[in-house]
């Protein structure tokens, strides 16, 4: 266990390291409880290092011999590793350590799972290997060998020597060690290939189980989607003669990018129509691309330190982002992404949890693969292609290859690249990697009829956040249209380039005064705050142009509606069902672009949604309205629902492609509306009459919200014992769906159930993040949901910190709700910190939260 002792490190005291290393010789000698690992480093000093001392990082290695050019040499383990007297020419470090995978709890550094040796050494997991500078500046090619009993043996690179028990590997790229991978187990591969753009022949494979071979077509095909994806948008080409996936039961992310042999969870890899809903075929999709677009923006280019972590991951998730639009819909696309940036993003933005795109301090890394790097990076990314424009983007990017290839690069190399290839300053907007919380954008509008002029005056302010109470005004593209009364557009989206606290925009020579949409495809991570009526809402939801503010119209009228029947018990509003009526019932839209138009905002959105107007949110009464709301949704479009249902039903084999995903997503959304009508009757048949996941999932849903899942819970049991991931899902939906009184019991209860494994993060976080997940049952007022979760963090702690800190995010709201479930939030809270021997990832977490 690491000493919990709290260590700050910041960003302004990085050095480099005191010696550049040639080449890494390993080789590993596998055994569960002591595996032997041999390690050969060609260090020489670092000419721009200003402190020469040998540090090597280390974590639960046992020693068992430490040379230097062939002679044994005397070490100091200290806090973190060890040190020696390293000398001030070129030498060899040659050391072997013993280590423990089969009790490697923590799954990180080389552990197993389910008999299979993995590793994952993201972030700073390679320490529990063996002795090595572990930071991301220190790059060096590796050659590796295996020694084991496994019939297969798989590291980074291209395959060299094997036969009987070993196998060789050689990495010809130059990686830090938190891209080292190591795999052995008893696998089969699903095979493929590719020819690059330059007629190069890749050999692919997907190494599973023998019984989840028949899940791998589709993660293959992703996987070719991809590298011809990459090639054609970005010019970036493969560069090594084979690329490995693994799946790996037992994995604390969804997967690692590791230099030609990727990890992944296999939740993220495996898929089958009778298993994978098309929300499992479309992350699966995503999670390839993601990955494997790593190997140019995090592999070829990596990161200096850990601060920099945004460098890879948000340039990489706004490319795995272009890559879902232009795959399946893009207006979809860009619904969903923002629906999980304000689910996930703008909570942790406006809390305890808040802390810049590139942080500047941090205790443990492993907290900050958050929301922010990785979603607000991307859109970070997103901002800056608006504001060059395609073209430069395109140059800027080619550069940032050209020049950085190779290297171990900063942010600050990043915007020099986009400041050299378009002549912009970007010394502004900088500041959104520097500021942290979300910034809040006021409109107010006027007229001037004699002249047709047209103002939109802008203001931007961002409330303090930790450690930063004066907020600059940012750099904000603002994408504007103007609709003419009836609804035609009379002027198509401009950018308005916001950049002072208050700026006005003006449109000149207009005839009538037009209805602005502003902030068309979200672009920028902002909230906008409008002085506007429902009126207004509504005819921007039957009219906007813009795909994206036509939904945001209505999903406003939607919560303005729900806010008024939780604050003032106001009826379900009929403005708002006449609209939804009227848009509803147009069959020239997307399915799943319809199906998004009924989606009400959950109740979590709600609870933040009157906390940011000051008002203390009641779990009850959102929870209440949430189901009255939704009733008067099925009364109101009761007639053409089974219509709808029916004409979205597919003749033939399954096929998870844009199209049947689509018609998928609406008819169950219908379904979920029926429901409230016939009490399961439909959602009955469809569970019965299913021969794929996707439907399988949604009747049984419908089923356990009317009250009449019993029987269909038992069954869908019995027939998917057998399959882990698809049990993960019978989990979740029995806590998730339950009632507010209930949450906490049936979470309680599923973890007594023999399928229960606490050592598994998917399953888990299944049944804990499901009823952390459960707005209402997790706010019980009784504080019940509180104490379940809390219980078992704090058994997980001790196994695997990495997931328990970042469960922790739970209670991150805990300040909006009422002073008795603050109360009962802090006494579990402080239950947390008071543990002994608490990791360092989960004190951190819990340190935060509290303030």
């Amino acid at each position: 266990m690491r000493d919990a002792a709290p260590q700050t490190i910041y960003l302004k005291d990085y050095t480099p390291f005191g010696y550049l290393i040639d080449s890494v010789e390993l080789t590993f000698k596998l055994h569960p409880t002591k595996t032997r690992v041999l390690s050969k480093i060609a260090f020489r000093p670092n000419p721009e290092a200003t402190d020469n001392r040998f540090f090597l990082h280390g974590e639960d290695l046992t020693l068992i011999s430490a040379k230097i050019d062939g002679q044994d040499v005397t070490v100091r383990h200290v806090d973190g590793g060890l040190e020696a007297d390293g000398p001030a020419r070129a030498f060899i470090w040659e050391a072997e350590v013993e280590i423990s995978p089969s009790t490697n709890t923590a799954l990180e550094g080389l552990y197993m799972s389910n008999g299979m040796y993995c590793t994952q050494c993201e972030a700073e997991g390679f320490r529990k290997i063996t002795y090595y500078p572990d930071r991301p500046d220190v790059m060096a090619t590796f050659d590796v060998r295996i020694e084991g009993e496994e019939p297969i043996l798989l590291s980074n690179g291209n395959p060299g020597a094997k036969g009987e028990g070993f196998a060789e590997w050689s990495d010809p790229w130059k990686k830090p060690a938190y891209l080292f991978a190591l795999v052995a187990g008893d696998l089969i591969n699903h095979p493929g290939s590719f020819t690059t753009q330059s007629g190069k022949d890749v050999e692919l494979n997907i190494w599973v189980r023998p019984w989840d071979e028949h899940k791998c077509a589709f993660g293959m095909q992703a996987l070719k989607d991809s590298m011809k994806w990459d090639e054609d948008v970005y010019g970036r080409e493969y560069d090594l003669d084979i690329f490995n996936i693994v799946a790996v039961d037992d994995f604390n992310m969804g997967a690692m990018e590791n230099k030609g042999l990727n990890i992944f969870n296999s939740s993220a890899v495996l898929a089958s129509p009778e298993t994978s809903t098309d929300a499992n075929f479309k992350r699966i999709e995503a999670i390839i691309a993601h990955e494997y677009f790593h190997n140019w923006t995090g592999n070829r280019i990596t990161c200096r330190d850990w601060f920099q972590l945004c460098l890879k991951e948000g340039l990489t998730v706004y490319r795995d982002q272009q890559f879902t639009a232009d795959m399946r819909s893009g207006d979809v696309a860009r619904i969903e992404n923002v629906l999980a940036l304000r689910a996930r993003q703008f909570p942790e933005d406006q809390g305890p949890l808040s802390h810049p795109v590139r942080p500047e301090e941090f205790q443990e890394i492993n907290n900050f693969y958050t929301a922010t790097v990785y979603e607000k990076g991307a859109e970070v990314i997103g901002m800056l292609k608006t504001l060059v424009g395609d073209d430069a983007y395109a140059n800027a990017l080619d550069l940032y290859f050209e020049r950085h290839d190779g290297d171990a690069a900063t942010i600050e190399d990043w915007l020099k690249v986009f400041e050299d290839a378009t002549g912009r300053d970007l010394t502004q907007f900088k500041l959104w990697y520097s500021q942290s919380g979300t910034p809040k954008v006021s409109v107010s509008e006027d007229w001037d009829a004699e002249s047709g002029t047209f103002s939109l005056t802008f203001t931007q302010s961002t409330a303090p956040t930790p450690g930063q109470d004066v907020k600059d005004p940012k750099v904000i593209p603002i994408a504007i249209g103007l609709l003419s009364p009836e609804g035609e557009e009379i002027q198509a989206t401009e950018i308005f380039e916001m950049t002072e606290a208050t700026q006005t925009y003006q449109a000149k020579g207009l005839s009538v005064r037009p209805v602005p949409s502003i902030l068309r495809g979200f672009s920028a991570p902002v909230i906008l705050e409008q002085d506007i009526d429902n009126t207004r809402r509504a005819f921007l939801f039957a009219h906007d142009t813009d795909s994206f503010n036509r939904w945001e119209a209505g999903r406003d009228l939607a919560r303005d509606a729900l806010l008024d029947m939780i604050e003032n018990d106001a009826a379900p509003s009929a403005l708002y069902l006449d609209s939804l009526r009227k848009v509803f019932a147009d069959d020239t839209l997307d399915p799943a672009y319809r199906a998004y138009l009924q989606a009400q905002p959950g109740e979590s959105d709600l609870a933040r949604t009157l906390a940011a107007k000051g008002v203390t949110p009641d779990p009850d009464k959102i929870h209440a309205a949430s189901k009255a709301f939704k009733q008067a949704k099925a009364d109101a479009l009761k007639d053409l629902l089974r219509p709808i249902y029916e004409d979205n039903q597919i003749d033939g084999p399954f096929v998870p492609d844009a199209e049947g995903s689509g018609k998928r997503a609406l008819a169950n959304s219908v379904l979920s509306l029926i429901t409230k009508l016939d009490g399961g009757t439909l959602a009955q048949s469809q569970f019965e009459a299913a021969d794929n996941m996707t439907q399988k999932l949604a009747a049984l849903s419908q089923l356990v919200t009317a009250g009449k899942g019993t029987d269909a819970i038992t069954a869908f049991y019995d027939q998917w014992k057998e399959d882990r991931l698809v049990i993960d899902k019978w989990f979740s939906l029995q806590v998730a769906l339950a009632g507010p009184d209930d949450a906490a019991k049936v979470a309680t209860a599923l973890t007594q159930h023999p399928d229960f494994d606490m050592k598994n993060p998917n399953r888990f976080r299944a049944t804990l993040g499901a009823l952390a997940g459960n707005h209402a049952g997790f706010h019980h007022k009784s504080g019940a949901g509180y104490k379940v979760l809390t219980d078992w963090l704090i058994k997980l702690d001790d196994l695997n910190p990495q997931t328990t800190a970042r469960m922790c995010s739970a209670f991150q709201t805990w300040k909006n709700y009422d002073p008795d479930r603050q109360a009962l939030i802090k006494a579990q809270l402080e239950r947390i910190l008071a543990k002994e021997g608490l990791s360092r990832d989960t004190s951190e977490m819990i340190t935060r939260i509290l303030g």
